[in-house]
């Protein structure tokens, strides 16, 4: 919902630069499963996520000798969802950083 409000605020061109950005850098359903079935005893799944320090305790327990990991199916999803909102919030505060600064050089008076 944040995202949704700070997009309304972007122009057009904006916007594109977003989409473009976020598609390259968006985290994948697929990716992620299949690091799940493969290394998901491992965390391989929250590695490629970016929840590293979890990621790191699964490493070093094993997921909890599986367990963690047979948990982590059911709640793969949700961390997909949040993980790729993260990424496009970044982008957008990125972009209304690049925003103010181009209005910031404009109304500095040339000497």
């Amino acid at each position: 919902m944040d995202n949704l409000l700070s997009k309304h605020d972007l122009t057009t061109q904006q916007l594109q630069m977003l989409s473009g950005e976020f598609e390259k850098r968006k985290k994948s359903t697929g990716t992620t499963w299949i690091l799940w079935l493969f290394l998901g005893g491992i965390g391989g799944h929250r590695y490629y996520l970016g929840n590293i320090p979890q990621a790191i305790i699964m490493t070093l327990t094993l997921g909890f000798l599986g367990f963690w990991t047979l948990i982590d199916a059911f709640m793969i999803s949700g961390a997909i969802r949040k993980a790729n909102e993260k990424i496009e919030s970044e982008i957008i505060q990125n972009i209304q950083v690049m925003n103010s600064a181009k209005q910031n050089d404009a109304n500095v008076p040339a000497m």
